[in-house]
Parts: structure tokens; C-alpha cells; sequence
């Protein structure tokens, strides 16, 4: 049994990394919806200004809630999709296969003054945060389809499982319905995978210092709470399902072996979704019936079901370098930026993955944060605060952190398509030793609005 499940995992995650193809792009932006009176967005100003936007760029609806209303749109031509995610206050642009970033940076501002102009028209706007400023003004509920109505069933199951893992967790389980990542997927190769995954994971703590937008009042001593809410909630029951490698991964086999030891906590039984108390792969397939519940209509149901080899489709990992099954590495730990500057994410891995070695060796012999006795896994915790701690030299800091830019924009100038002037905001970031959350909050003591911000971090 345990060789079959290795293959089957093989043949899902590695087996495309080998394929030969060319280098390719994926962004993945979602976006806060805010009312700007101060009060709950209305879903249906929402669904509105969604509808309007499908009709005028002439996508296809593809997804809709149980009351028929649209969730998701999709240009065939440039594999272009708009869609909510979670919820009706949280808006996704996801981008088709690109070569260029401004290819994609120019399509992204299309749709945004598109569609900020329509939401302008209720008092609306889309505005780049990772939490969404009015998380505690909005109703924050699933959209009522069969994925999101489990999601938010399982992360409010938390309660029920306190006494099973060590784990404190929080008392946000909505925090689906108010966060907003920026993320990137960039292809990878067999030979490359193990270093992208270690490499990229030693420069964590840089980039909380880096991108760091999603503050939220109930855990103020964050800058970056988007990775917290995940990780202490059920989507951490296991801890392998989310966040960093706690380990250095020596080999595909041994990667392969971690992806055994990842849960899964849903699937799909007649056309219904099922979830139920994670289940590691490798225990999973062993066992005659799992115990779960799904929803009639009405009401949860218990049900027991035996399980199937293709019920591997629904392991669902938040990894910070999650390897998925198009042979990509998506890179997921990014708060969404403030919109004009919203390709630095992008821009900022896909130069690094440019210089690989280069980066190799200047992560690992760092000895700026990796000298004072803390891994990775507690740097990036330790990093994604208001407060850095005393053992860090910021000069030394702001040093590492413009060595990083500066290969990262040498990749992007071997790509030879202008786009390092895409990490200037990141350069002058390093420099004032800041970042979105920190401005803001810098912004907000000295007297300014959290209105100025969320207009502020709106324009492009």
C-alpha cells in the first residue's frame, strides 16, 4: 500500500517537473473589497460590479453560488479568471500563463481601473491589504457554494479539537473572508526542486521584512497575521500542511515522503463535499472508512465513506513554497501589496529563481539572521512583528536585504525584458528599513486615517 500511494504521489508532484516546457508566470492577487461608508459590503454591489466587468471584457461565467449569483469569470483567450474567494469582500485576479510581468502588470491595471470605477460608483474600492481594513465591519460569511460552505464549516470545527494537538489556536476562523494574498507560481525543474524549496525557505525571514501588509487589530503585535491565522487554525492540525519545511529536504524521495506525511480534510462524494478530522496521507489510504460530514441543503449529515485513490486530488497544502501538480512552485506567504506597486512579489521571485546558485550560496552562508541560534521557522515568526528583535543589526539587515534585491534584479536583467524596475519600491523599502504595514501604522500614529491608507494603497 505505502509504494502505491509513494507512486501515485510521484506521478501527481514530481513527474511534471521533468516535463520540458518553457518558463512561464502565474500571479494570483486577491484583492480586499471595501465600503467606504463605514459599513458591511453589500454582496450584492459586489456580485454587481462582477457582473459588469465579465460582460465588458467578455469573459465567460463560469462559477455561481446556490442562489445562481456569479463567483467566477474567465477570458478563454488569456486564461484570465475573476473570481471572489471566500467570500463576496474578497476579490481574486488570477492571470493566465505570461512570459512578461508587464504583460500581466498591464492587464491587472486594465481591470482595476475598470473596476474600481464601477465600485466608486456605491463608494466602494478595491485596495491592497492583506486583511481587509473593515474585517470587523463585514459579515465575513462563506459564499454559499459547496467548496466554500465546507471550508468555513471545517476551520469553525477548531472547538471540537482543541485536546487533540498542540496547538493554541485562535479565535479567527473567518479569516478567510478577510485575507488577501499575493501569490506567484513559477515552473520548476527536477534537478532544481529541492534547492528552490530550502533555498527559498532560508529567505523567509527577509521577505516577511519585506512584504509584510496585513495588520489586524485582535493580534496587534503582527505586521504580517495573514501566516498566524493559518497556521493556528485547522488548516495547521498539521503542521506539514502549512507554512515552512521545518526541515532541510536532501532529496526528491525524501519530499515525496514529507507530501506522505501531509493531511487530508476533504473531499467529494456525490457531487457533495465531505470534510472531516485530518487524516495523513500515508494513515488515510490505510483505512476501511473515514467518519465525516457534509451538507444536505439543510443541514450537516454525518457520513462514513470509504476512501478512493483519486480523493489524493483533494490534499490541499498552504505551503510557503507549496510544489503543485503543473510541475510549479507557488509561492503563497505574501501579503497582497498596495496596487501600484502589486508586481513586486512577482518580480522579486521570479528574479531570484533566475540566480538559484548565486542566491545558494549567499542564504545559506548568512550570518546576519542565521547566527544567533534561531532556524528559519522562528526567524520568520520572529520577523513578521512590529517589534524586531534586539539581537538584529539593522544596518547589517538593510545590507542582506539590498544583496538580495540586487540578485534578484541581475535575474531579471538576464531576462532581458526591463522588468527589475519593478523592485524599486522594494529597494527603497530596505532602505527606510519598512514595509505597507509598518507605513501605515507609522501613518495612523503620527494622526492620519486608516482611510487615507486604504486610498492610498488603492491607486495605481
Amino acid at each position: 500500500m505505502k509504494d502505491t500511494i509513494r507512486n501515485a504521489i510521484y506521478e501527481k508532484y514530481i513527474t511534471p517537473t521533468r516535463a520540458e516546457r518553457p518558463d512561464y508566470i502565474g500571479v494570483e492577487i486577491e484583492l480586499p473589497v471595501v465600503n467606504l461608508s463605514g459599513k458591511p459590503v453589500d454582496e450584492a454591489v459586489s456580485i454587481s460590479v462582477a457582473e459588469r466587468f465579465t460582460e465588458h471584457f467578455g469573459f465567460v461565467p463560469e462559477g455561481h453560488d446556490s442562489a445562481g449569483s456569479l463567483t467566477s469569470a474567465k477570458d478563454t483567450a488569456t486564461g484570465d479568471i475573476l473570481s471572489f474567494d471566500c467570500c463576496y469582500s474578497n476579490l481574486e485576479l488570477s492571470f493566465g500563463k505570461a512570459v512578461s510581468l508587464f504583460e500581466v502588470r498591464d492587464r491587472f491595471e486594465k481591470y482595476i481601473r475598470f473596476l474600481n470605477a464601477e465600485f466608486a460608483k456605491h463608494n466602494y474600492t478595491l485596495t491592497g491589504m492583506g486583511v481587509n481594513p473593515h474585517a470587523d465591519i463585514n459579515h465575513n460569511k462563506p459564499i454559499q457554494n459547496e467548496r466554500y460552505r465546507m471550508l468555513y464549516h471545517y476551520l469553525h470545527s477548531y472547538p471540537q479539537h482543541t485536546k487533540e494537538v498542540d496547538i493554541r489556536f485562535h479565535e479567527r476562523p473567518d479569516f478567510g473572508t478577510f485575507t488577501s494574498a499575493s501569490q506567484v507560481q513559477l515552473d520548476v525543474r527536477y534537478d532544481e526542486l529541492t534547492d528552490v524549496i530550502n533555498v527559498f525557505g532560508l529567505l523567509e525571514p527577509y521577505k516577511a521584512l519585506l512584504f509584510a501588509n496585513s495588520y489586524l487589530p485582535d493580534y496587534p503585535e503582527f505586521l504580517c497575521v495573514r501566516n498566524m491565522l493559518w497556521e493556528h487554525s485547522m488548516q495547521g492540525y498539521n503542521p506539514h500542511n502549512v507554512g515552512m519545511f521545518a526541515q532541510k529536504i536532501s532529496s526528491v524521495d525524501e519530499l515525496v515522503d514529507y507530501i506522505g506525511t501531509q493531511s487530508i480534510y476533504c473531499t467529494m462524494r456525490d457531487g457533495r463535499y465531505v470534510d472531516f478530522t485530518p487524516v495523513a496521507i500515508d494513515e488515510y489510504f490505510s483505512k476501511d472508512r473515514i467518519d465525516g460530514e457534509y451538507f444536505d441543503g439543510e443541514s450537516y449529515r454525518k457520513i462514513s465513506f470509504s476512501p478512493e485513490s483519486s480523493d489524493i486530488d483533494h490534499l490541499r497544502t498552504f505551503k510557503f513554497e507549496d510544489l503543485t501538480f503543473r510541475g510549479t512552485i507557488e509561492y503563497r506567504s505574501s501579503c497582497c501589496q498596495p496596487l501600484s506597486e502589486a508586481m513586486t512579489v512577482a518580480a522579486f521571485h521570479t528574479g531570484l529563481k533566475e540566480k538559484l546558485p548565486e542566491l545558494k550560496e549567499l542564504i545559506e552562508n548568512d550570518r546576519v539572521i542565521y547566527s544567533h541560534g534561531f532556524s528559519a521557522l522562528e526567524l520568520q515568526k520572529l520577523l513578521s512583528k512590529r517589534r524586531l528583535p534586539d539581537f538584529l543589526d539593522q544596518s547589517a539587515v538593510e545590507n542582506q536585504l539590498t544583496n538580495i534585491l540586487d540578485l534578484a534584479s541581475a535575474g531579471l536583467r538576464k531576462r532581458r525584458l526591463g522588468e527589475e524596475i519593478l523592485l524599486d519600491p522594494l529597494y527603497e523599502r530596505a532602505e527606510r528599513h519598512t514595509n505597507p504595514a509598518k507605513e501605515m501604522l507609522d501613518g495612523i500614529s503620527a494622526g492620519h486615517t486608516i482611510r487615507n491608507y486604504i486610498e492610498q494603497y488603492a491607486a495605481i
